[in-house]
């Protein structure tokens, strides 16, 4: 028995050695720093490892959404709160997620759930000039680009990946760039250009 528990911790601690930092550097066209680029890593295992969050945030405030890019795992509810002085009309006809809170003031009753993989333009059809977007993903490996345009993805394991980058200045309906990235034990850093993003 005391040699089945060694053996079970080994096995742990070998596990955890194995998880790594990745650092992705993401660049626009002029190959200046781009920030708030959305950067996740997709496969199989991810997908399995994947968990939706207890509930997200998207409020109204100044007759702006805040934050203006979220990213939720798949099955995460999201509300919607109401901090302004006027009422909003939220709504998306994003294929991944169409849904309307129609005029409303507070807290809307109800979350929604953001059920299906992809990026989800979000407007109000009181306020023209309102929007966000609500990047859906299926992975536990997920960040944002800082202001240098660097961002950390920690605790990853070895594997074959599906590097994905996205910002919300890219054309609308343009897919995150999808690259194969293979990772070892040690940590890791590449370099994407995203074309077609601007600062």
């Amino acid at each position: 028995m005391r040699m089945k528990h060694l053996s079970l911790g080994w096995l742990f601690v070998a596990n955890v050695a194995m998880a790594a930092a990745v650092q992705v550097q993401v660049t626009d066209n002029a190959g200046k720093p781009l920030a708030e680029a959305i950067v996740f890593l997709e496969s199989p295992a991810a997908r399995a490892a994947s968990k939706p969050l207890p509930r997200a945030d998207i409020a109204q405030v100044a007759r702006q959404f805040e934050p203006q890019v979220s990213v939720v795992p798949v099955g995460t509810p999201v509300h919607f709160p109401n901090r302004d002085t006027v009422r909003h009309h939220v709504y998306s006809f994003s294929p991944n997620k169409t849904f309307e809170l129609k005029l409303y003031t507070g807290t809307d009753a109800n979350p929604v759930v953001f059920d299906r993989t992809g990026i989800a333009v979000l407007g109000c059809n009181i306020h023209d000039n309102m929007a966000a977007w609500v990047v859906v993903v299926e992975t536990p490996y997920y960040g944002r680009s800082n202001a240098a345009g660097r961002a950390v993805l920690g605790n990853v394991p070895a594997g074959n990946y599906r590097l994905r980058v996205w910002h919300s200045t890219l054309a609308v309906g343009a897919p995150a760039l999808d690259q194969a990235l293979v990772l070892g034990p040690a940590d890791a850093s590449t370099t994407v250009n995203l074309t077609g993003a601007r600062p």
